[in-house]
Order: C-alpha cells, then structure tokens, then sequence
C-alpha cells in the first residue's frame, strides 16, 4: 500500500469557490485593509506632530567671531628644531576659528609672559608626576 505524502496543490484545490458567499468579511477585505492602512498612516503622523511639539527643533548656536586679530591664549608645547639651536613653540588662540600653529619666540607677542607662565606649568606637571 503506498503512504500518503503532502502535496502542495492539495490548499489550493481543497479551497471552496464559494468561500466568498460563506463568509460575510471576505468580500470587504481589500476595503477594510486601505482603512487599516489608512489609520495607521494618520497615527503616525499624529505622532510625529506630537514629537515636534514636545521637542521644538533648537535653534543655531551663536556665531563664532571672525577677527582678523590673532591674541594668542597659552603657549602649548615646545619643539627644537633638528641642527639648530633655535626653537620653535606651538601656540593656541583665544580664538577657536585658528587653529594651532608653530611660531619661534620672536615671532610671539608677550613672549617672555607666555613663557614664563607655560615653563612654570611644564615643572608643576614635573613635579605632580615624581
């Protein structure tokens, strides 16, 4: 005797034509989805209005100034040049928009002040690091 085995065609073939007729929700099945669809779609943007109200986008930062004049704030680090004995320090501006740069100290406004102070926190950090 052969055994049964699954046969993909039998849903297909097993489904009543009259399936409609029987049950009363079938026939408003596409009508019902687009509401559905449409429900969702409006619950969302409910939702995404409600998220802008809460939580206003901010609003741009003020400006950075843009002045010519460079005032520089601290001097950074020290560099010697290789086969010379002059050398150079690396400076920060008070002004974020430039950016670090290497100047050699006649070149640094107030240099004996920046230095000295910048020599001063170089031993402290000797000293915090014995």
């Amino acid at each position: 005797m052969l055994e049964k085995a699954w046969n993909p065609r039998v849903p297909k073939d097993t489904l009543r034509k009259d399936l409609i007729d029987i049950h009363p929700t079938a026939s408003r099945f596409t009508t019902m989805l687009e509401k559905v669809k449409h429900h969702a779609k409006q619950s969302m943007n409910n939702a995404f209005d409600y998220a802008k109200q809460k939580n206003p986008t901010p609003s741009p930062g003020l400006p950075v100034e843009q002045s010519e004049d460079k005032k520089i704030n601290k001097v950074i680090k020290e560099r010697r040049l290789r086969g010379k004995l002059q050398r150079e320090y690396v400076v920060r501006y008070k002004n974020p928009v430039h950016e670090d740069e290497c100047l050699a100290e006649s070149e640094i406004p107030e240099s004996d002040r920046l230095l000295r102070r910048f020599r001063h926190e170089r031993r402290l950090q000797a000293l915090v690091c014995l």
